[in-house]
Parts: C-alpha cells; structure tokens; sequence
C-alpha cells in the first residue's frame, strides 16, 4: 500500500481508469464491431455490492411500488429491464422488495457479467411470487420503445454517468415511448468528503470529476441531464441522495477506489503524479489503520412515465 499511484494494471476495471489511453469505458455493446476488453471486473461489482445496496434510496420504492401496482397490465406480473447489469447487484436489491411475479430482462455489454448475473438471480419476490431471467446483449445507448415493449419497469445502477447526453435522450425517449417507469441509481454526484481532510482532497476531486467528462460523457452532470431529459417528455421525476459512507468495515472497497480515483485524476492531469503519489501512500496507510472515512456522494432518480395503456 506504499507504492506509487498505480499504474492501469494494478486498479480493478471499474474501479479507475484501467482500459487503454483514450479508451471511453461504457457499458455499450457493437455486436457489429469487434470485441471490446471488459469495463468492470466482476471483482470490483462484487467488493462495491454491499455498498451499494445500504446507498439506495429506498425511500423511492414506495411511489414506485405505487406506480407499479396501477400499471395496466399487470395482472401478468412485472417485465423489468435491468441495464448494464453487470454481475445483477441491482436484481439482488430490487426484486425482493417488490411483490408479484417479475421477469427480469438483463442487459450488458459483457456476456461473462451476463452469466453471473443470470446464475445469481433472486428467485422469489417480495410476496413469494417467482421472479424469472433472461439475459440479452444489446447496445445500451440504441434503445427504442420496441425494444422496451411490454415492459413495466427499467432499472439501471451506476450507468447514468457513463452516457454521453445524448445516449439519455436515447434512454428517456425509449422509457416513455414504451411508458414504464425508470429507477436509476447510484450516479456520481461529483462529491466526495474524506476525513481527516487533507489539503489535496479538492484538487483531485476537480480532476477527476473532469475525467469523467472526456469524451462527452456525462459524468456528475448526468442526473441533471436526465432529469431534463424525462421531464421534457412529461414524466414526473424524484430524486434522493445515495451515498456511499465508507468506514473500517469497507477498508478494502476504500483503498480499491481510492486508487481508481487518484489514477483517473493523475490521467487527467499528469502534473499531479508527485504529490498525488504521496497523498495515495498516506491515504491507504490510513485506510488501512481504520483511520480514514470517505462519503461518495451518488444521486438515484425515479421518472414516473405517462403510461401508455399498452404495457402488458
């Protein structure tokens, strides 16, 4: 834990900046271009699961559960749409706590993701009923309302700032064309909190914020974007804060990110590697003694769509 920033091998894929220089990481699928190396490692999903799962607000379930229930159609049990699953961390959270049967449709770019999301599906709902998968691959960013039909519900974790605004459009125009709600979680809000504060804190969280930006993603302006998106389309959106609050118990989930974000700022700007290579040797040092804290500021949305009357 006292070497130099990493270099992109030593960070877990998804947790930094681990792909080629001037790779954008997304979870968009060419099935007609060549194959793409994998953005997240099922490693990294695993180690940020639990966080995750105590982040999201589940103060957004019940005007969900709310909408679900009036959906026309829904005597025939709930078609939900997962996208980017990765591993199905999503799946593992929301399935339980919703009632009725559910088929989940799961969506990744990455086919081995796929497989483990599929073999480690929840079975039952919150009810009892059964809950059922099937897996596609597909690119993310070229939904269409056909593609969503019959759908009751999409669901997302984690991808909101890794769309271009554009790609939100896309996804927004494909949820209320088909007219079924969207949950979205665990977006960057571009806020982060250490304690102890340290007199580098800002300046790497600029930079890697910035980061986040190439290429015209979205980054931590993604909520705000989607937020524009679905109202412009008549939905009724809510947000609620969902963040990660990092202490001992997540020591290892600490260092991984501490070292995925230093190595995206150090990318951004190389001018930084110096001080930045002693800022992360005494980060992790103290991480590792228990002494560290760290919020993650994420943001979930919930976009109430105008039902079409055709969902089924």
């Amino acid at each position: 834990m006292t070497g130099a920033v990493p270099s992109a091998d030593s960070v877990i894929p998804g947790a930094g900046p681990a792909s080629r220089p001037g790779e954008r990481p997304t979870v968009r699928l060419r099935e007609d271009g060549p194959e793409e190396p994998p953005r997240y490692a099922p490693e990294w999903l695993q180690l940020r699961e639990g966080a995750d799962a105590v982040a999201r607000a589940g103060e957004l379930l019940d005007p969900l559960r709310i909408r679900l229930a009036n959906l026309p159609g829904k005597a025939g049990g709930l078609a939900v749409h997962d996208l980017g699953c990765g591993t199905g961390s999503m799946g593992r959270w929301l399935a339980p706590r919703l009632d009725g049967a559910q088929h989940w449709v799961l969506h990744d770019r990455d086919p081995y993701l796929l497989h483990f999301a599929a073999v480690a599906s929840p079975r039952s709902a919150a009810d009892g009923s059964r809950v059922t998968v099937e897996s596609r691959r597909g690119d993310v960013a070229r939904l269409t309302p056909d593609a969503l039909a019959g759908a009751s519900l999409v669901t997302a974790s984690a991808l909101l700032d890794v769309l271009t605004r554009e790609e939100i459009d896309t996804l927004a125009a494909a949820c209320t064309g088909a007219g079924c709600p969207a949950l979205l979680t665990l977006s960057v809000a571009g806020r982060v909190e250490l304690s102890p504060s340290h007199p580098l804190d800002t300046e790497i969280a600029e930079a890697f914020n910035t980061h986040q930006r190439r290429s015209g993603l979205l980054g931590p302006d993604a909520v705000t974007a989607a937020c524009e998106a679905f109202s412009e389309r008549g939905a009724t959106v809510h947000l609620h804060p969902s963040p990660w609050r990092l202490g001992p118990d997540e020591a290892d989930l600490t260092a991984q990110w501490l070292r995925g974000w230093v190595g995206a700022a150090v990318e951004e700007r190389p001018e930084l590697r110096e001080r930045a290579d002693a800022y992360l040797r005494d980060r992790l040092a103290a991480c590792a003694a228990g002494e560290l804290s760290v919020v993650v500021h994420h943001t979930d949305l919930l976009a109430l769509v105008r039902p079409t009357g055709g969902a089924s």
